[in-house]
């Protein structure tokens, strides 16, 4: 790779295309992958040919490298014996391609590369032929980064580090190899990246052999911009000689941009990582009351202090999800807990309610230490419980040295409400919708929330939650009617003619926007003004993702999602989540490592167990793992059933176990026995299924003809609606009724297309395959099928290989070509 480097000195040819640039052509910041085949001089030429193809091949064939090219943001340029790849999005790019690429290597043991990876300027110049060239200091760097890599290594400059870093998934596989010098006396900090059995774990070799530094400072979040002014001036007004001169300046001159303190920075379990200074987590307060009922009255107090601390954009505050887990008579180890949080301060309180007396206790302790800070005890009547939340908080903030703009500090002191029975039922709420999102919690927690406001009609937080509730019963096709959309608007109106400006209004009209209309860019638009007054809400940050990823960024998606999880470290379901976004890619290992992410913090949460089980199905079509765990959570804890119904009908009928099923389908109760995006099948459908599969075409008949009734009514409740439109043709197809039941499938892919929904308009495509499918249409089927297949989608290999759904199509040849294609490889 000698030559390499004066390659890349000069101008480098990229695409084949003509130059009509202007002669000051403008400075670009490039996130940088350069792939080296190491050994390559020794090949034989037409050895060389032949491995170049297979690697050309293998990285083209990457997600990475199609969504960047999809785009329109990727520059390639071929380097003799290897490669550059040039993203312009996200610094993640050309990381998340070098571990694909890793990974696929391992199926080609025979390409032995070391990649390089960095993020620099880069400048678009026309070489002697009048074609666009690239010159700059971000090529030359990513070039020395690359050089100080043995084969297998994937090497990170501290820039690119420092950007990953910020994100939690990426921590545990940066490891800090410290400062190296390289040609021009150049001193690079370098990274490797290494993670599952990919990339190089072992010191470079020649690392071991220059002048070597070992650097323990951190890698740190970045607090200003990566080039200075000065930097990108020069390198705007310059020539590709001036880029490279200011390459050498920007790497012996630029200080580090590193996030300090007059207080070193605690670390992360890892060591590796720093936590900011300012950082806390409110645990759940005791309840000493002696009415046991009070105790939701304890975690609403809790509840507010934490609400008004994240408030304070000068705090790290750590959402409610994640410290309701440390609900618990037993003692604590407040350091473990502030390792698992990220924080370096924790609060911890307790509440005695008594007639109309209320005794707050609460204190702040360094969770480094376990020293405290500061400790309070308010004795006052139970109407001033707000104003002690309220002081309390203010006086963590100052504390830990926040400061407080007049904006925060007042919605601090704003009051949530006056009636305390109404405070109550809105505690009551939050803790109902925080076990599942099934139908019954739902109804449940808008029929208490309706009662807290109608308790006192200007409690805002009340109506704010009320307006999130109606929405995810509409939206989830529970009651997917104009009446409930209305009902969420009514909310939404509620709260903004209490508090037009408040953070929460705009994060429930998000929500409003997103769940009701599937505007996805007036609530983005909306969550940009929720943000500014809701620095810690990792709510926004979720539901961001939620947006993207229906809008089919999916990577952009993840990132969101990540950052909701920095401040919510212990919320398992935005995990799952996480996993789904890789599911719909059919990115089944990445899918798997986020599972297991989440089962180490929470080994017995049942519906991670099951989606880590359900990995095997789809992408293997492996019943074993799902089968096991479904055995284990009854046998351990027969109450779990009710979490299961799904996951145990699936098993049930892939395995072709129709006992099992008809358990399956008791099991759910009043609950869908089986729920797919917004498809709700009913328990009269799913009988019928079952008949179907065990050739009891009588009972399949009798069965379909009581389900047609349950979802006739249905419709006429909402008859603009696909998802039950498609259940209806799934059942006409059944009962014979051909005509209808393709006419019902087409006007459900009408209604809810992909254009408008990615997630659920593939879902419609996919029943309408399967309404074809049963009425012996096979060309439509396989034809429609085609579309429903390609990513992001949640059909697997598993599903068509294994469900009964799509036995009519057994033995067609387009159809088993539909599912080889999908196989594991």
């Amino acid at each position: 790779m000698s030559n390499s480097i004066g390659k890349f000195h000069k101008r480098v040819n990229a695409q084949d295309t003509s130059a009509e640039i202007g002669p000051d052509l403008p400075l670009e910041i490039a996130h940088l992958l350069l792939i080296d085949v190491t050994g390559y001089s020794k090949l034989v030429v037409d050895d060389q040919i032949e491995l170049l193809q297979e690697l050309n091949q293998i990285v083209r064939s990457t997600e990475c490298f199609r969504t960047a090219e999809k785009t329109g943001k990727l520059i390639r340029v071929p380097t003799g014996d290897g490669m550059a790849l040039l993203f312009f999005q996200s610094p993640e790019e050309p990381v998340r391609c070098a571990l694909e690429i890793s990974k696929t290597l391992q199926e080609h043991p025979q390409i032995q590369l070391r990649m390089g990876v960095h993020s620099g300027p880069v400048n678009r110049v026309r070489d002697v032929n009048d074609k666009t060239n690239f010159a700059g200091s971000g090529m030359n760097v990513a070039q020395r980064v690359l050089d100080c890599g043995d084969a297998g290594h994937i090497l990170l400059s501290k820039h690119v580090a420092e950007d990953l870093a910020q994100y939690r998934h990426w921590q545990p596989y940066l490891h800090d190899l410290g400062e190296c010098e390289v040609k021009h006396g150049l001193r690079l900090h370098l990274f490797n990246l290494y993670k599952d059995n990919l990339g190089n774990p072992h010191l470079p070799d020649k690392l071991k052999r220059r002048r070597w530094k070992r650097d323990a400072v951190p890698v740190r979040p970045v607090s200003q911009p990566r080039f200075p002014k000065l930097l990108l001036s020069v390198a705007l007004a310059g020539s590709a000689l001036a880029l490279t001169i200011s390459a050498l300046i920007f790497f012996h001159k630029t200080p580090s941009r590193a996030i300090t303190s007059a207080v070193p920075p605690s670390v992360t379990s890892n060591g590796s990582f720093p936590i900011p200074e300012k950082s806390v987590a409110v645990l759940p307060f005791d309840n000493l009351s002696k009415e046991k009922e009070n105790l939701y009255f304890a975690d609403g107090v809790q509840d507010e202090i934490l609400t008004d601390l994240a408030r304070v954009a000068d705090l790290k505050v750590i959402s409610r999800t994640s410290t309701m887990q440390y609900k618990t008579g037993a003692p604590r180890n407040l350091r473990e807990i502030g390792q698992q949080l990220g924080v370096t301060h924790v609060v911890e309180g307790s509440v005695q309610r008594a007639a109309n007396r209320v005794r707050v206790n609460a204190q702040l302790i360094d969770a480094r230490s376990d020293q405290q800070l500061w400790a309070q005890t308010y004795d006052r009547d139970l109407a001033d419980v707000f104003a002690i939340q309220s002081e309390i908080a203010t006086a963590i903030a100052r504390q830990l040295q926040a400061k407080l703009s007049p904006r925060e500090k007042n919605a601090i002191e704003q009051s949530p409400t006056d009636d305390i029975a109404a405070f109550d039922l809105y505690t009551r709420a939050k803790n109902v919708l925080a076990i599942r999102n099934a139908r019954t919690n739902l109804l449940e927690a808008a029929d208490l929330l309706n009662q807290a406001v109608a308790r006192d009609a200007s409690f805002f937080k009340a109506y704010c939650l009320l307006a999130h509730t109606h929405d995810r019963l509409y939206f989830l096709g529970y009651h997917h009617t104009p009446a409930r959309l209305a009902l969420a608007e009514a909310a939404v109106q509620a709260a903004f003619r209490l508090r037009p400006n408040s953070g929460e209004a705009h994060l429930a009209r998000a929500q409003n926007l997103y769940r009701g209309y599937l505007d996805y860019d007036g609530a983005l638009a909306e969550l940009e003004v929720a943000a500014e007054t809701l620095p810690n809400d990792a709510g926004v940050f979720e539901l961001k993702g939620y947006i993207l990823r229906r809008q089919g960024k999916q990577e952009e998606a993840v990132r969101s999602l990540e950052r909701a999880i920095d401040l919510d470290p212990r919320n398992t379901f935005t995990l799952q989540q996480i996993a789904l976004s890789y599911h719909h890619l059919r990115r089944f290992a990445e899918e798997k490592s986020v599972l297991d992410r989440a089962l180490s913090i929470d080994p017995d949460n049942v519906d991670t167990k099951i989606a880590r089980a359900f990995v095997e199905f789809d992408w293997k079509a492996d019943t074993r793992p799902l089968h096991q765990m479904l055995d284990s959570i009854r046998a351990a804890n027969p109450a779990a059933t009710q979490g299961i119904p799904e996951a145990w009908l699936t098993c049930a009928l892939a395995e072709r176990d129709a006992v099992a099923a008809k358990n399956a389908v008791i099991a759910a109760g009043e609950n869908p026995p089986l729920i797919d995006e917004a498809v709700n099948f009913s328990r009269p459908f799913i009988e019928g299924v079952i008949a179907r599969m065990t050739k009891d075409s009588e009972k399949a008949r009798a069965a379909f003809t009581s389900a047609r009734a349950e979802q006739e009514k249905i419709i006429q409740a909402q008859p603009s609606y696909g998802p039950p439109l498609c259940v209806l043709g799934l059942i006409d197809a059944g009962l014979g009724r051909k005509e209808e039941a393709l006419r019902e499938g087409r006007r459900a892919v009408e209604l809810l297309p992909v254009e408008k929904d990615p997630i659920n308009g593939v879902a419609m495509t996919k029943y309408l395959a399967m309404i074809a499918a049963w009425v012996d249409d096979k060309d439509l089927a396989c034809e429609q099928l085609a579309v429903a297949v390609r990513p992001p989608s949640r059909l697997t290999y598993g599903q068509l290989k294994l469900l009964p759904f799509w036995d009519p199509l057994r033995g067609d040849p387009c159809f088993e070509k539909i599912v080889a294609s999908l196989a594991p490889k």
